[in-house]
């Protein structure tokens, strides 16, 4: 199914949207050539068309970047008062399980290690006096 690392429908997207954006190209070309060789009243129409759609144009921008802010705006209170307080319980509950951790191993950890250390070196000995035999 896949050739190259691309899906077969990317390809086709890739190719299709490339195809219409060399219509467009030839389009425009071929309107600005007719456009060069017409009359000053139609120049002049198309001009006037072109400042109404790029007025359209610089009106929808504007009201993107509005909703732009607003959503950002959104965000910044999602963060200050959803995940600020996540992160201090996380940081809390971490803070708890390394004090916790840290009174199992002085409290518990250490004195069984010490005395199977102590053991192990009794056993040793023994075995080394020939009180225990080794296996």
């Amino acid at each position: 199914m896949q050739e190259n690392g691309m899906p077969r429908q990317q390809k086709t997207a890739i190719i299709l949207i490339s195809v219409i954006a060399v219509l467009f190209l030839a389009a425009v070309i071929t309107g600005l050539f007719f456009l060069s060789h017409s009359d000053a009243e139609t120049t002049g129409r198309v001009r006037d068309i072109f400042i109404i759609v790029l007025a359209l144009e610089s009106l929808l921008i504007g009201a993107a970047s509005v909703i732009l802010v607003i959503q950002l705006a959104i965000l910044t209170n999602l963060v200050q008062n959803e995940v600020r307080p996540i992160l201090a319980s996380a940081k809390e509950t971490v803070s708890t399980l390394r004090s916790t951790s840290q009174f199992i191993s002085k409290r518990a950890i250490a004195p069984i290690i010490s005395v199977s250390s102590s053991l192990a070196g009794f056993r040793k000995m023994f075995e080394i006096i020939g009180f225990i035999k080794r296996k």
